[in-house]
């Protein structure tokens, strides 16, 4: 919950304005201001003040217990035009409530926090679990010297500014060691205990039994992802209890799929019991991993059999490949999914151009891979490569990447064992259409003119269906100096079923500074003006040319009786 407090009535305005914006989330404080701010505190997660910044600062500071828990706190004027955290920027995420809070009220965010500041991801911001010298190794990064990172165990990190060797170092690692005093020990989520219990087992009895497995294994309970067993235990309270107090999912599998798994140490008890000769082990090992601990049971202080048996697996983490669409070009058609998604990446792959329309944005210590012009099919590979490393790994295109660019042949080179994420974008039929009115208004469909990957006996039964089924069509990849015959024999298909007067539009270099544009005719556009930056978007037998806009009806019953009257 977001405790909004606010002084007066030009604060309580804009206070106000989030609350509405936020019902579910937010809770206003009413009443004096001091008092207010103390209930809040006591009772949120996180706070926004309508308020100076020093009456903020006097106001929490003898409230403050420790950065783990304090909530965020952010302050904004009460003109609503600045939005500033100034308490738990990481840990109490006021830095993205800033963000949040800017977006609604039209605000600055104002973040000072100093990884922040100059675009490095705060150790504390990763997602995982943080021990040691985070203050110390953070100064380091910051002032450039030396840090190692040393990732006992693969997992996909953003990127950071680090070095083979150095006076400071990162560990990775979900063994259950100390961090040294120039060191920072980040837990990645790699350990599934496998776990069977008897009916009616206590919850005291599976959580010891867990602990005790995972320290005498010199393992991190803080690297546990989460504990597993068969469908039959899913509502067995003792486990279900057991994964709440240790802060993980209970996740359960079919008996018939833990049978199939070859495990060390199967066993006829459960067999009978719940139709599968091991749970523990089989459970630890239905996702995948390495055998750390081969099951063991819980012992009990009166001697009688024990309830419980436990196993653990280490699970080797999964790379991450983001295919992500670069939009047409403008910097404000990028989506903000697409700008967090280069921001996560330690990797980034690319064609050289679009490399360098983005390269500001991208992180310290981003590794950049760029290659030129027909090498589509090696970025591919490159980009599934990294992420089978377990990198978190960028791969962009202009547009949307599903559409005549990268997805596809990333997707038909990757497999099960990386996770895949599409980021949409606006394509260039989408940013020429706004530029040429509205042409897409009614059924449209797109085909490339590139014979290089198609046969263009292909395209050619392509744009004569398309013809013959009277859509608005939009030409990818027109014309260019070694192809310029394909342009105009689709312009004579479609005119075999078309009016001379059809409107087309021509828009070259959509969003971008030397954009240009033009709408004209099927029987008056001459191929010789269209490159290999040109959109062309040919009407239906509906489309018009209304005040120099194409205009495809949608076919409204009441746009019909107007146009009938």
């Amino acid at each position: 919950m977001i405790g909004l407090i606010s002084a007066t009535a030009a604060g309580a305005a804009a206070r106000d304005r989030l609350a509405a914006a936020w019902p579910e989330n937010t809770r206003v404080y009413d009443g004096a201001v001091a008092d207010a701010v103390r209930r809040a505190f006591a009772e949120c997660e996180q706070l926004v003040c309508f308020l100076a910044t020093g009456a903020v600062v006097r106001l929490v500071a003898p409230l403050l217990g420790d950065k783990a828990s304090d909530p965020g706190v952010v302050c904004v004027d009460e003109g609503g035009r600045f939005a500033v955290p100034v308490l738990g920027g990481h840990g109490g995420g006021a830095n993205d409530l800033a963000a949040e809070v800017a977006e609604v009220l039209g605000a600055v965010p104002v973040v000072t926090t100093a990884t922040d500041a100059v675009g490095l991801a705060g150790l504390d911001t990763l997602g995982l679990p943080v021990e040691g010298a985070v203050a110390a190794v953070s100064r380091a990064l910051l002032d450039g010297e030396p840090v190692a990172l040393a990732a006992e165990v693969a997992w996909p990190l953003p990127p950071l500014p680090v070095a083979r060797e150095g006076a400071y170092t990162i560990r990775v690692t979900d063994r259950a060691v100390t961090a040294g005093e120039r060191e920072v020990l980040l837990r990645p989520p790699t350990l599934v205990a496998g776990v069977g219990a008897s009916k009616g087992a206590p919850v005291d009895e599976v959580l010891t039994l867990v602990e005790n497995t995972l320290a005498e294994a010199g393992l991190s309970a803080r690297s546990l992802a989460e504990l597993a067993t068969v469908d039959a235990k899913a509502d067995e309270p003792g486990l279900v209890e057991a994964a709440e107090r240790l802060g993980v999912p209970l996740v359960t599998y079919p008996a018939g799929k833990l049978a199939a798994i070859e495990v060390p140490n199967p066993s006829d008890a459960p067999l009978t019991a719940v139709g599968t000769p091991s749970v523990a082990e089989a459970a630890a090992l239905a996702g995948g991993g390495e055998l750390l601990v081969p099951k063991r049971k819980s012992e009990r202080a009166d001697g009688s059999p024990a309830m419980a048996t436990c196993a653990v697996v280490r699970r080797p983490g999964r790379g991450r490949l983001a295919v992500v669409g670069l939009g047409p070009g403008a910097r404000d058609l990028l989506t903000p999914r697409a700008r967090a998604e280069l921001r996560r990446a330690s990797v980034l792959v690319g064609l050289d151009q679009y490399v360098d329309q983005i390269r500001d944005l991208l992180r310290p210590g981003t590794r950049i891979l760029e290659s030129g012009l027909g090498a589509e099919e090696e970025r591919a590979r490159t980009a599934v490569a990294e992420a089978r490393r377990g990198q978190a790994v960028a791969l962009i295109g202009s547009g949307d990447a599903g559409v005549y660019a990268m997805a596809s042949p990333a997707l038909a080179e990757a497999s099960d064992d990386i996770d895949v994420i599409g980021v949409p974008g606006v394509t260039a039929a989408l940013a020429a259409g706004a530029i040429l009115g509205a042409p897409l208004g009614h059924d449209h469909v797109s085909i490339s003119l590139s014979d290089l990957h198609t046969p263009w006996e292909v395209i050619e039964r392509r744009v004569r269906a398309a013809a013959e089924a009277d859509l608005v069509v939009t030409f990818y990849n027109p014309r260019s100096r070694g192809r310029d015959w394909q342009l105009p024999k689709a312009l004579a298909i479609l005119a075999g079923h078309r009016e001379p007067t059809t409107p087309v539009g021509v828009v070259r270099n959509a969003s971008r500074p030397d954009e240009s544009s033009r709408v004209t005719a099927l029987g008056e556009l001459d191929p010789a003006t269209v490159d290999m930056m040109t959109v062309v978007t040919v009407g239906n037998t509906a489309t018009r040319n209304i005040a120099g806009r194409m205009v495809t009806p949608r076919g409204y019953r009441w746009q019909t009786q107007e146009e009938a009257r």
